[in-house]
């Protein structure tokens, strides 16, 4: 940093590191939200039971839109969107839960498949919350074998979307009348004339002005989690009529009114992730929010150990707990690895606005897909190892809910599970790399007793050989020919692999 920073002491340099963290846009990405969420309305209640606290989740999100000028301008901008789960969850986890539902999921959805043709005033207004549904009870990371069904009717120009069985139940999205009358994007198999043309996603009704379960569909409460304050439910339908209108349709599925259907994408598998493209940038908002959270808890923890004094090294003395190298250490290393995934995120957050421009083509958007989902998993799993580092160097005050600490730490393992399991997704992310997406870097050409360790540019090359050991040892494996199959040829490589 030396090298790189002016020699400023103080305030100086303090500015120096926040834009080597926040960048240009500071007050325009992230001062809004930092602002917003110091007000009092946001100010944590103590005591509430769950019901309570889910149900101030929900008012809480009617401040956050009364503060959003444009609802669907903040929904379309990756950098802003991102920014808002960077503050988010350190002040309400429920309330960033159902946010990025109803703000990147639902609203998104809407906007990425002709939302420009659509009125959706009740939802930029709040009238009506969203919400996704798409994982099943039997079919979560394997969501593109989902069951429910909708079944079109050219004569009615009606869907009848429908579970076939208890197995096909929509699995915890936030279906409840908690928080006032919500619709849904619901991701259902679409049968034209019987046959199976994919997944896509279909906008329902769950809830009349009342609050009540519309006809054919049941609303399940799910027991409570230790993760966020969130009123998970399990969902089915049953043979529930949607007009002709419900269909979210792009250019990767369109069905006319006769029931004719036309895609750009001849995969069924295809034509799934691209109905549920926005789980991607959900994949962001995951790590956005881990991030927040763990540079909260770092900050807490570091000011705790310079303000709480305890017995010095000689009688009579005390010391700053930070005046200890045992507990200042792993303290250092939570810093210097939250630093690393805050620039980690920025990266990622800029190649996916990049990725996702109109004029990119597919296989740019493929690779930042990829990296953001390795960056997801990483960063959510850093968090919880460096919360868990802060809460034990707080204490016992580490456990207090004002602290925000405990909480939010139960709350991450959400984030972890959220958008995709992390070892899922990494898997994925593995295995594409193994089979042409990815190049290891050459060798450096320089002897290594030339070089230093002092040297950071010699110690990346060092890390590049290790992933070029890794990436043989996954390839020969691989293609090793053994017998067992591709099961026994992919358990032998994914250790390798990851």
């Amino acid at each position: 940093m030396t090298t790189q920073l002016p020699d400023v002491h103080g305030p100086s340099l303090a500015a120096h590191l926040t834009h080597a963290l926040f960048g240009d846009r500071f007050a325009q990405l992230h001062a809004p939200w930092r602002k917003l969420f110091s007000t009092g309305e946001f100010r944590l209640r103590d005591g509430l039971p769950h019901d309570e606290r889910a149900a101030l989740s929900y008012e809480r999100l009617r401040l956050l839109n009364e503060a959003v000028a444009d609802p669907a301008g903040l929904v379309r901008d990756v950098e802003r969107l991102s920014a808002l789960h960077e503050w988010v969850g350190a002040v309400d986890p429920g309330l960033g839960t159902v946010a990025s539902i109803h703000y990147n999921l639902f609203l998104g959805s809407l906007l990425d498949h002709d939302g420009d043709r659509r009125d959706l005033r009740e939802f930029t207004s709040l009238s009506r919350t969203g919400t996704f549904l798409c994982t099943e009870a039997d079919h979560g990371n394997s969501a593109s074998q989902l069951e429910t069904t909708a079944a079109y009717d050219p004569d009615s120009r009606t869907f009848l979307l429908h579970t076939p069985s208890p197995a096909a139940a929509k699995f915890m999205p936030n279906t409840s009348s908690t928080g006032g009358p919500k619709t849904a994007v619901v991701a259902a198999r679409l049968l034209v004339g019987g046959r199976d043309e994919g997944v896509f996603l279909f906008l329902t009704t769950l809830h009349d002005g009342t609050g009540q379960p519309m006809p054919g569909i049941e609303i399940r409460r799910l027991p409570q989690t230790a993760t966020a304050p969130v009123d998970h439910c399990v969902t089915s339908f049953d043979r529930v009529r949607l007009p002709y209108e419900a269909m979210l349709q792009a250019d990767h599925g369109r069905l006319l009114p006769d029931g004719t259907f036309t895609s750009s994408v001849g995969n069924r598998r295809k034509r799934f992730l691209a109905s549920v493209g926005r789980v991607a940038t959900g994949k962001l908002c995951m790590s956005g929010y881990s991030l927040g959270v763990t540079r909260h808890a770092v900050t807490v923890a570091v000011r705790h150990a310079h303000h709480r004094h305890t017995t010095g090294a000689t009688a009579g003395t005390t010391v700053p707990l930070f005046g200890y190298r045992s507990h200042h250490t792993p303290l250092v290393d939570a810093l210097a690895t939250t630093y690393a995934a805050t620039l980690l995120q920025r990266t990622a957050v800029q190649r996916w606005a990049e990725a996702v421009r109109p004029e990119a083509d597919g296989a740019a958007r493929d690779d930042a897909e990829r990296l953001v989902a390795v960056v997801k998993g990483w960063i959510t799993w850093q968090a919880r190892a460096v919360m868990t580092e802060c809460r034990e160097r707080c204490g016992a005050q580490g456990l207090f809910l004002a602290n925000g600490i405990a909480a939010q730490l139960a709350a991450n393992e959400g984030t972890i599970t959220a958008e995709g399991d992390n070892l899922v997704i990494w898997t994925k992310a593995a295995g594409e790399m193994l089979l042409g997406h990815f190049t290891p870097r050459p060798p450096s050409g320089v002897p290594a007793a030339e070089r230093q360790l002092a040297d950071p540019d010699f110690l990346q090359d060092l890390l590049a050989g290790v992933e070029r050991v890794w990436h043989q040892r996954a390839r020969t494996r691989l293609r090793s020919g053994k017998a067992g199959g591709p099961l026994g040829r992919w358990n032998r490589t994914v250790t390798p692999a990851l």
